[in-house]
């Protein structure tokens, strides 16, 4: 159904500018990609703004609390999770108009849909055609269909964003199989791959995984099919007062 954007009109102004514009056609998803270039961006930003330089000392600290928690980030990672996404993530869920009326809110909004609109993640698009192809589910549009002009701009991007990917690809396998990386010394070429594709398959897991539990939200419980480990997530996510999925979060 539309979503009616008059209860939060005066009340909530500045969330209303960016509202309007996010819940038309397929806008969310756009916002969503470049969201996500915008997360993984800031965060290596963060992580070599805090990155140890060699030989570090703190504090006159042992040798081995500095290596647990200076040299490999570990506090900077408690730190970025704690204070810059979960305290956040906490505050949204509850006052989601609140959390988002500001100017800040609309001028990242619009960044992250002007980073979709440049199609260098459109490859993307064309990984969840093939996806909702092979599963027989074909991807549903909230738009009219593309003109040719559209979709010729639509599938040059996609291009340009797979040539960009294959490039990226090459050069970190190149520095990963060259041992020109920064993984841990000892570990072998080899087993470095192996982690990075191990690594980035977890990430996009528990990306999906978060898309996916939000959509189930808003199921019946007699809607959300037969598969049996699908229904058993759901029975474990949904258990009790609704605590597991903002935990999960």
């Amino acid at each position: 159904a539309p979503i009616n954007f008059e209860p939060y009109k005066d009340s909530h102004p500045t969330t209303y500018i960016s509202t309007k514009v996010c819940h038309v056609g397929d806008n969310l998803d756009r916002y969503l990609m470049g969201r996500q270039f915008m997360v993984i961006f800031i965060a290596f930003c963060i992580n070599m703004a805090g990155a140890p330089v060699g030989g570090a000392e703190l504090w006159g600290l042992p040798q081995w609390i500095i290596d647990v928690f200076l040299v490999t980030g570990f506090a900077m990672i408690l730190f970025t999770c704690m204070i810059g996404q979960l305290a956040t993530q906490v505050n949204a869920s509850h006052c989601m108009l609140d959390y988002i009326n500001s100017y800040f809110a609309v001028f990242t909004f619009y960044t992250a849909m002007a980073i979709e609109f440049s199609g260098l993640m459109h490859v993307s698009y064309f990984i969840q055609k093939c996806v909702g192809w092979a599963a027989g589910k074909p991807i549903q549009s909230n738009e009219p269909p593309k003109s040719a002009l559209q979709a010729a701009f639509f599938w040059f991007r996609v291009v340009l964003s797979a040539v960009v990917l294959c490039f990226s690809l090459a050069v970190t396998l190149e520095g990963l199989f060259t041992g020109n990386t920064t993984m841990w010394d000892g570990v072998p070429n080899a087993v470095a791959v192996i982690l990075f594709f191990l690594l980035m398959s977890v990430v996009g897991l528990l990306e999906g995984m978060q898309i996916a539990f939000f959509a189930v939200a808003k199921l019946k419980k007699s809607e959300r099919g037969r598969a049996p480990f699908a229904l058993k997530t759901c029975e474990l996510l949904f258990r009790g007062d609704g605590h597991n999925l903002p935990g999960f979060m």
